[in-house]
């Protein structure tokens, strides 16, 4: 066993294609419908949004997607991304397991987000598009967008969720840094957002209202189309870069993983460090078990139903089949911004329905603290989101420690937690809080889902 800390791919090893997950399901992914017919959406029902090229990958059931050389150019501004063997995490925990960890936050942006940002730019200024809006929780995506629309010529329009536009001053300066207006949401810029302020003016904002003030504005004009973050199929597809380059990284420590985790809001993250694992095992290979963590103040894999649902609170979007609290559901103003999120991805839910992946829940001080301990030892102060998977491989650890066996645990810390340095100083004055959801909230929300025709339902 090699004793290294960092492994590294060159730039020549970086991965020339995406890896799509559903050419090896057992099972189909469910199919999406039409708000309005309430029947499977073809192309033409999602060109107002997405560009033709990002509808086809959404579609798609081949394994293998070729990443465009222009986005692997850009690409190379940070990828392949460093692996890590977190000897000191191993030895502050006692530990016989041995801890890896792909590190995303060494992007631009400062997380694994600009995987899809620059493929969305790319296409969307392919198609002539000039302008594209977005949501973002904690920033990460909105920053991401923000940097590569520059990078592609395009006007970038951002509605930040209120509570995280308050929290996070400085992710809305980057924004505007790379050239993005950044607006707080619920806005008065759209019908839907100055009617959700009329009847709470100080409400303090969700993904799913975002989402839909974002739509709002992007369907009123032809060289406007939306980006969305995570989710999507397309987006978890670009992520797989991650997944892709861990498993020729842990094949250079001469490993393979045991645990692989990843922290889930959307599922983009996650998605992109398990499918490839997941993958490699569907076909015959290794399959470690695959965990998925999540905050409890926001449990859409461990509490939430698994039913179709819209994506957005006004109820635009076409309908999924996903874990979901409901989507009108507002999640607390804890500081994992970017997991605060009612739905989990179509893709995601569908991997858990078969059995493929676990899933736990951990509360905001616990996560902090799993992150205090881990930038002690490795240095890397982890992002709020990264703190979940954080803590999910401390416990893995620890269950090691038990057991006394000597696993292989891989984790994604997807993004480094430099603008969010608030709410850490918030955790050791004793100010952070366990933020909990309203039950009765979360009971109407799941109430009102929405009726579907039986053969979908």
């Amino acid at each position: 066993m090699s004793e290294k800390t960092k492994y590294l791919l060159d730039e020549s090893q970086m991965p020339k294609s995406w890896y799509n997950i559903q050419a090896d399901l057992p099972k189909a992914l469910p199919a999406v419908l039409h708000p309005g017919t309430m029947k499977p959406v073809g192309p033409d029902d999602l060109a107002p949004l997405f560009p033709m090229e990002l509808i086809m990958q959404e579609v798609t059931t081949e394994r293998e997607i070729e990443i465009p050389q222009p986005v692997q150019d850009v690409y190379k501004l940070w990828r392949p991304a460093p692996l890590f063997r977190a000897h000191r995490l191993e030895k502050a925990l006692g530990t016989p397991a041995k801890i890896f960890y792909k590190y995303e936050g060494v992007s631009p942006a400062g997380s694994h987000k600009p995987n899809t940002a620059i493929p969305q730019a790319f296409y969307n200024a392919q198609a002539g598009v000039k302008r594209l809006t977005t949501e973002t929780g904690a920033g990460q995506w909105g920053t991401s967008i923000s940097f590569a629309g520059n990078l592609f010529g395009l006007d970038v329009t951002v509605f930040q969720v209120r509570v995280s536009y308050d929290q996070k001053p400085y992710r809305r300066a980057v924004m505007e840094t790379y050239g993005a207006r950044c607006v707080a949401s619920p806005s008065q810029e759209t019908e839907y957002g100055r009617r959700v302020l009329a009847e709470r003016p100080d409400h303090p904002g969700s993904l799913g209202i975002a989402i839909s003030e974002s739509v709002e504005l992007a369907v009123q004009r032809d060289d406007t189309k939306y980006a969305l973050g995570s989710v999507l199929n397309h987006v978890l597809l670009h992520q797989t870069v991650t997944g892709l380059e861990s498993i020729e990284q842990l094949h250079m420590a001469d490993v393979e993983p045991d645990v692989v985790i990843g922290c889930t809001g959307g599922g983009s993250n996650f998605a992109g460090i398990a499918f490839p694992f997941i993958g490699q095992g569907l076909r015959g290979g290794h399959m470690p078990r695959i965990v998925a963590v999540e905050p409890a103040a926001c449990p859409s894999l461990t509490r939430g139903k698994y039913a179709y649902d819209f994506g957005d609170t006004a109820h635009m979007t076409p309908l999924t089949k996903m874990h979901t609290l409901g989507s009108t559901f507002t999640p607390p103003g804890f500081h994992a911004g970017g997991l605060r999120y009612h739905g989990m991805a179509p893709l995601v839910s569908h991997v858990k329905e078969l059995n493929l992946i676990e899933a736990v829940s951990y509360t905001q001080v616990e996560c902090f603290a799993a992150g205090v301990l881990f930038a002690r030892a490795e240095g890397i102060v982890p992002a709020p989101e990264a703190n979940h998977a954080v803590k999910g491989a401390i416990e893995e650890a620890l269950r090691c420690k038990r057991e006394g066996k000597s696993e292989v645990i891989l984790f994604n810390l997807s993004g480094h937690g430099h603008f969010d340095m608030a709410s850490y100083q918030k955790y050791f004055a004793g100010e952070l809080t366990d933020e909990s959801y309203d039950e009765k909230e979360l009971a109407m929300a799941l109430s009102g889902l929405p009726s579907v025709p039986k053969e979908y339902a």
